[in-house]
């Protein structure tokens, strides 16, 4: 089947056709998208010169009921969220109530990280721009997956005991938690929740009247998702993953109808369609100039010679054009937004599964067409790479499984079973049921699963929510009498998502 596809799209491309993409042939590629990546439900628009001239829904919005997916159905946006964030400071920026290089400090006195110097000179900008120091999704599973107990507060605290791994403003490691703490410093000044100031001040004046700044405010809405992920080699529905501590990071719910309205808002100059400019010039500029660049691959398809993180976005250029772009990842959800301003061109895409091959697939299909690249097929492109990278994937995960099947533990129960605390993350729980071991987070206990002897000091903990894909090594540390003092964890396969931030936990035996 997977053959037959690819080989019947392998002439694909587009063609502008009155200033716009060819509908129908859009429609055969997201029909095509959804089949090649196994993506139940697919939303797409295009803002073309103020005018949304694409907005359609495709598949189902869940596998549980087969809903037809629309334009109007409510997805997470998830990291989307982020220059709503940016935004929202901007517009306390203008209000003469923040500057962008104001202290931390200033609004959340508790606020402090690892390194005093840090803490005592780490700002407002540094916090969205990714280069506080913290590494990629450094402590995330603070908040991820969903359903942890530890509170915004708590976060803001918990960052004094999280490492950096680079130097204060020397590398752009994307990181989630200083938008929380960003999220914190917007609650501390407006006085308002995060998502009642986005929903307030931006949401409402920009015309997304169907949007939430949190998932809770939408889940009772009818026409929404289901998240889906695969298991097993096949997609299917799985739980909602946002906590609401997190908002600030991605917590916002859309559709594609709403997510146009923002793009047009965007690419009008922060200026609403009834004529109110929500962010002054000077700080819109602020926004999109870049903050802190980063490597630029040595071929890159646009030809792009810079790279980097604005407040809020990324920044490149492709063909010669600035390009504006984010993307979105939950578990079961992934979102693409692109603007090229000097094109007046905006590309919307969101889905119900969490592949972004099908997203990147659509977003430079279309970005081609506009372009005037020729003869690139994106989706036989990605089809095979995905192929391939399942099947490197699945080949690292039987390897470890089928050595941890032939592995007999010689570890006795006393030497090991007990309590684990990392400082930031709180307490890991290892105890003996049955003939075999479990662990559990006491602050994220849906994280949760067996623990299979794999080595002499070392087992695999195999989580019970086959979705996450994030099997990890649990790697125990013994004293001169053969006790666990300690232990280290790490997934076991390249696939894991960076917000299952294992390497950084720092487990220490308490009893």
């Amino acid at each position: 089947m997977y053959k037959s596809l690819i080989s019947s799209f392998f002439l694909f491309a587009f063609v502008l056709f009155n200033a716009q993409i060819e509908e129908k042939k859009l429609d055969e590629l997201i029909q095509n998208s959804l089949k090649t990546f196994d993506v139940p439900g697919m939303s797409v628009g295009i803002v073309k010169d103020g005018k949304v001239i694409y907005a359609k829904g495709f598949g189902v919005r869940s596998l549980k009921n087969n809903q037809p997916m629309d334009e109007n159905t409510l997805v997470g946006i998830a990291s989307n969220s982020k220059g709503f964030t940016c935004t929202a400071l901007a517009i306390l920026a203008d209000e003469g109530k923040i500057n962008w290089d104001d202290k931390v400090s200033k609004y959340i006195p508790e606020f402090q990280m690892a390194d005093p110097y840090v803490s005592q000179n780490v700002t407002i900008k540094d916090l969205i721009t990714h280069r506080a120091g913290l590494g990629l999704g450094q402590g995330d599973l603070m908040f991820f997956p969903e359903g942890g107990s530890l509170t915004v507060n708590d976060i803001v605290h918990n960052v004094r005991y999280l490492k950096p791994e680079n130097p204060f403003r020397t590398t752009l490691d994307y990181n989630n938690i200083m938008f929380i703490v960003a999220g914190e410093v917007i609650h501390r000044v407006s006085g308002l929740q995060w998502a009642d100031f986005i929903e307030q001040k931006i949401l409402k004046p920009v015309g997304m009247t169907a949007s939430f700044g949190s998932y809770n405010r939408a889940k009772n809405s009818q026409n929404i998702i289901d998240a889906h992920a695969p298991v097993d080699g096949k997609a299917i529905a799985v739980p909602h993953d946002w906590n609401e501590t997190a908002n600030a990071a991605g917590g916002i719910m859309s559709n594609i109808k709403d997510m146009t309205t923002w793009a047009d808002f965007l690419l009008n100059g922060f200026v609403t369609k009834d004529g109110k400019r929500l962010v002054s010039e000077k700080n819109a500029h602020e926004l999109w100039s870049l903050q802190i660049a980063d490597k630029v691959g040595a071929t890159s398809p646009y030809d792009t010679k810079f790279y980097g993180y604005g407040l809020g976005w990324f920044l490149s250029d492709v063909k010669g054009h600035l390009q504006v772009q984010h993307s979105g990842g939950l578990i079961g959800t992934v979102t693409h937004f692109t603007l090229i301003p000097d094109m007046k061109l905006g590309i919307v895409v969101l889905t119900n599964q969490q592949s972004g091959a099908a997203f990147s697939t659509i977003t430079n299909s279309v970005k081609d067409a506009y372009l005037k690249v020729e003869n690139r097929d994106w989706l036989k492109l990605y089809g095979e790479r995905s192929k391939k990278n399942d099947e490197r994937f699945a080949k690292q995960k039987k390897e470890i499984y089928d050595k941890a099947s032939k592995f007999k533990s010689e570890l006795k129960d006393d030497q090991f079973i007990g309590w684990y605390k990392d400082e930031w993350f709180g307490i890991v729980e290892v105890s003996k049921v049955g003939k075999g071991y479990r662990i559990i987070s006491k602050s994220s206990p849906r994280l949760k699963g067996d623990l299979i002897p794999y080595s002499a000091n070392s087992f695999v903990a195999k989580w019970d929510d086959r979705s996450y894909d994030a099997d990890s090594f649990f790697i125990l540390n013994f004293d001169e009498n053969g006790k666990a003092v300690s232990a280290k964890m790490k997934p076991i396969s390249d696939v894991t998502d960076f917000s299952f931030d294992f390497e950084d936990l720092d487990l220490k035996k308490i009893n």
